[in-house]
């Protein structure tokens, strides 16, 4: 599954901020300096997805707040779920 995400680095916590059109907003601590915020992203989206590490990763877009990330996972209708369960509260 590709999902289009906007990393809002440098922000007070890590989390998953909500959507923005068809791309989801996500907040880390992290700066934006050597990498620092997309690892902290893939981080935030692995342990709120309850996803197992190193099953996402940044397939565009390594230096822009924008970016493409690829999640490996059986079915993208529990991603998906996860998402809204996530945002509704």
């Amino acid at each position: 599954m590709k999902l289009q995400i906007k990393i809002i680095p440098s922000s007070s916590k890590d989390c998953i901020a909500g959507w923005l059109d068809d791309t989801l907003k996500v907040k880390v601590r992290a700066p934006p300096d050597k990498g620092k915020a997309n690892k902290a992203v893939i981080k935030v989206l692995e342990k709120n997805l309850d996803l197992a590490k190193g099953s996402i990763s940044i397939s565009s877009g390594t230096t822009s707040s924008r970016k493409v990330i690829e999640i490996v996972c059986e079915d993208d209708n529990i991603i998906q779920q996860k998402l809204a369960a996530i945002l509704k509260n």
